[in-house]
C-alpha cells in the first residue's frame, strides 16, 4: 500500500456544487432519459477529468487525472507530516485562530498516521480568507480500502 496526497484551493462557492464532485455515472442515461439527466451526464463527462475541485468522496480522487496528486508516499507518517506542512504553510490564511496554532497542527500527526496506517483515507478542509477554502486529502492506494476496484491512478510504478 502506498498513499498520495491531494491539495485544493479555490473558492468555496465551487466546493459547494456537488455536480462538479460527482463523478459520471457508470449507467449512460438513453436516448429517452429526461433532459436534465442527459444534461448532467454531459456535463459530469466533461467536467469530471480536468476540475480539481475535491470529489465527495475521498476514494474517488483515485479516479481523478495522476496530474492532481501532489505526492506520494510508501509510509503514512511522510503522508502525514506532508499534510501538516501544508498547514503550515497556509496557517497565517487560516479563518479560525486555533487552526492556525502549530502545535495544535502538529498533534494530527499522530492520529493521521494512526488512521492512514490502517488503510483509511484522510481528508480535512479549512477556511481560509473567504471565500476561499482549501482542501487536503491523503488517499491509501493500491488498494483503497473503502473503493478496493479503483486502480492507482499513477501506476504501481510511481515515484515515491
Amino acid at each position: 500500500m502506498h498513499f498520495h496526497g491531494y491539495q485544493w484551493v479555490g473558492d468555496k462557492a465551487d466546493f459547494d456544487k456537488e455536480r462538479l464532485r460527482r463523478p459520471p455515472s457508470t449507467v449512460e442515461p438513453t436516448v429517452t432519459s429526461p433532459p436534465e439527466v442527459l444534461e448532467r451526464y454531459r456535463e459530469a463527462v466533461a467536467e469530471w477529468p480536468v476540475t480539481g475541485v475535491p470529489p465527495l468522496e475521498t476514494a474517488y480522487w483515485l479516479i481523478k487525472p495522476a496530474k492532481l496528486i501532489r505526492g506520494t508516499w510508501d509510509h503514512p507518517k511522510c503522508a502525514a507530516d506532508w499534510v501538516v506542512d501544508r498547514l503550515a504553510e497556509y496557517a497565517p490564511r487560516l479563518a479560525s485562530p486555533a487552526d492556525r496554532d502549530r502545535v495544535r497542527c502538529e498533534r494530527r500527526v499522530a492520529y493521521i498516521t494512526h488512521t492512514l496506517a490502517g488503510g483509511q483515507d484522510v481528508s480535512v478542509g479549512y477556511y481560509l480568507a473567504r471565500p476561499q477554502f482549501l482542501s487536503l486529502a491523503v488517499v491509501a492506494c493500491s488498494p483503497n480500502r473503502v473503493s478496493v476496484e479503483l486502480p492507482c491512478p499513477a501506476g504501481e510504478s510511481s515515484a515515491r
